[in-house]
């Protein structure tokens, strides 16, 4: 069996475009599906996808480690995000094909089940985020009533945005303003629904460490990336000086880059992407390799329903994995592009024994939603300062 054949199929779903990668085989309707979706960056990741296929075409695809290793060293440069992301979507494709061919699931060939469902969360207003920067600026009630539809679907965990769309806090009105609305959530929501808190990287040491000191009375679950990713010391003095748990990872790929997060214990939990890190291999390694120090992992995930199924996988597998992200209800037709047999219930993924991930893309649905360019919402723009950053 060798590769024959590797490209994308983009889908826009409004927030991002999904970008499925397909890599076939020589053996007639053997082909496997990964995801490689990354915001602002679609038309250089399937470019990437591009770039790599040389490397691959007649290759032998179930030798995964061993083509892992040669699209990350063979071109001399070591990739950033852009290029991983590529390797991720065809490191996915493999291992569907591998299951496929042996006619098992891929946590089977993983190692096996260590758990018997996973437990997800997702953010309030299910994915949809210009309802939920829309209620920052509102009344508390606007972020409980979202809150509560998304427990009224059988999660047992959501993540809010408290931070303003475009800085970091710090004026005491701004703490204020997070407070009550944390207070709000966790009244209306009661002392059994966890609440994640994401920053986007948004403050300075010091606003973080207080920002962590006044949400710390409402039990969150966690605190996701409080400070920018580059300065790990950073995130070690907020790990070591916040009352709450922290978490961080989303925007770090291979081992080596969270190598530094681990030495230093810069946070409670990990959160790498199967679609960024490396893929699903690689994540198990990060998994792995945070197991050492007694972390958790949390994997990031509000990308498409290719990644979703491989996430489920990982989470199967991985013994030291604490819950995973989802964003089911962004688009109103996100599994028409996909034939699946996922099942959900109460807020948990169910395992699936599907051969392979267990989901194939419907290219003509797909074609459907064609590519287009991502735009800011106009509620993500303040004018103070003029500033526009990440939503």
């Amino acid at each position: 069996m060798k590769i024959a054949a590797i490209r994308t199929v983009i889908v826009n779903a409004q927030m991002r475009n999904w970008i499925f990668v397909k890599v076939e085989t020589d053996q007639p309707g053997l082909h496997g599906w990964g995801e490689a979706s990354l915001e602002w960056k679609t038309r250089a990741v399937a470019g990437a996808v591009e770039d790599l296929a040389p490397m691959l075409i007649g290759e032998d695809p179930t030798r995964i480690e061993h083509l892992y290793q040669k699209m990350y060293r063979q071109s001399f440069w070591r990739v950033g995000v852009i290029g991983l992301s590529a390797i991720s979507g065809i490191e996915q494709a493999l291992w569907d094909i591998l299951g496929k061919s042996l006619n098992q699931p891929v946590y089977k060939l993983l190692g096996g089940r260590v758990r018997d469902r996973v437990r997800m969360y997702t953010h309030l207003g299910g994915g949809d985020m210009k309802s939920v920067y829309e209620a920052q600026g509102e009344d508390v009630q606007c972020m409980v009533d979202l809150a509560l539809e998304v427990v009224s679907r059988g999660y047992t965990a959501v993540k809010v945005l408290l931070t303003p769309p475009t800085e970091s806090l710090s004026t005491n009105a701004e703490y204020r303003h997070a407070e009550v609305r944390m207070a709000g959530l966790r009244d209306a929501l009661g002392p059994d629904i966890d609440i994640m808190v994401d920053c986007h990287g948004r403050h300075f040491p010091a606003n973080a460490i207080e920002f962590c000191r006044v949400l710390a009375p409402f039990k969150p679950y966690f605190i996701e990336e409080p400070v920018p990713p580059e300065n790990v010391d950073a995130m070690v003095e907020v790990r070591r000086a916040s009352p709450v748990p922290i978490a961080t990872g989303e925007r770090r790929v291979t081992r080596f880059e969270f190598r530094e997060i681990f030495e230093k214990q810069a946070c409670h939990v990990i959160q790498p992407d199967l679609c960024h890190c490396g893929g699903i291999s690689e994540a198990k390694k990060i998994a792995a390799m945070a197991e050492t120090y007694y972390m958790g992992v949390a994997p990031h995930n509000p990308l498409g329903p290719v990644a979703n199924a491989a996430a489920l996988h990982f989470a199967l597998s991985t013994p030291n994995f604490l819950i995973q992200e989802d964003m089911l209800s962004d688009v109103p037709w996100r599994w028409d592009v996909v034939k699946h047999d996922l099942k959900t219930e109460n807020g948990y993924w169910l395992p699936c024994d599907k051969p392979g991930l267990g989901v194939e893309v419907d290219e003509e649905a797909a074609q459907k939603h064609p590519f287009q360019q991502e735009v800011l919402h106009a509620t993500t723009v303040r004018a103070r300062d003029n500033a526009i950053l990440d939503w």
